[in-house]
């Protein structure tokens, strides 16, 4: 098995390629080197650390460690996205939504992804 299978990394893959194209095509151009600069790290880093957490899974204080540094990168990508559309920099309710549902869907994804992992943890002790 890969992380490729994982539900969570498929659908942080679409998020993150969506939040980027948002950032370059929907936002004015000084957002693109402040917030829009930071949505795009942060989102990437959600799928990057299940990557990273996916490969060190055969040491699962260090697999539940890079799926809440995900978690966390979930939680600051929402973050920025409603100060985007706060701020009116992002002006698209619909895709505001849009992201902004899909990252809630995601985070809610990971915690249970998290919890499963801790639980298959405890009781592997």
């Amino acid at each position: 098995m890969s992380y490729k299978n994982l539900d969570i990394w498929q659908m942080a893959r679409v998020l993150v390629v969506d939040i980027h194209k948002m950032t370059l095509k929907n936002l004015p151009k000084f957002e693109m080197y402040e917030t829009g600069s930071q949505i795009r790290r942060s989102s990437k880093s959600i799928r990057s650390n299940i990557v990273e957490g996916y490969g060190r899974r055969m040491y699962k204080n260090e697999f539940i460690r890079f799926i809440i540094y995900a978690l966390s990168s979930t939680d600051e990508t929402i973050d920025h996205l409603e100060t985007l559309f706060e701020t009116g920099s992002l002006r698209d309710q619909k895709l505001f939504e849009d992201l902004h549902d899909r990252s809630n869907t995601l985070g809610k994804m990971i915690n249970n992804f998290l919890k499963s992992v801790q639980k298959n943890h405890k009781s592997s002790k």
